[in-house]
């Protein structure tokens, strides 16, 4: 199953309407929070590094502060 089509990760939209180029933010902090290897694989391969950094960076508290402080260390 493709990452994007987890409705355990993105229950409370319709994952047909999600679009990793016009959403990449709320992907990316989904994953970061909610997602398991296979996703945390998935957005580095789809994601560069510096993009995902930057959302962490910008994130307005749309992830929980542990999964920020996490992501914010690996991310160093």
């Amino acid at each position: 199953m493709n990452t994007l089509e987890k409705q355990a990760l993105f229950w409370d939209i319709n994952v047909e309407t999600l679009n990793p180029d016009e959403h990449t933010s709320y992907i990316i902090e989904r994953v970061l929070d909610f997602g398991d290897d296979e996703d945390i694989r998935w957005l580095f391969s789809r994601y560069p590094k510096a993009t995902i950094k930057q959302v962490l960076d910008h994130s307005r508290s749309a992830l929980h502060e542990k999964s920020k402080a996490l992501w914010t260390l690996v991310l160093q």
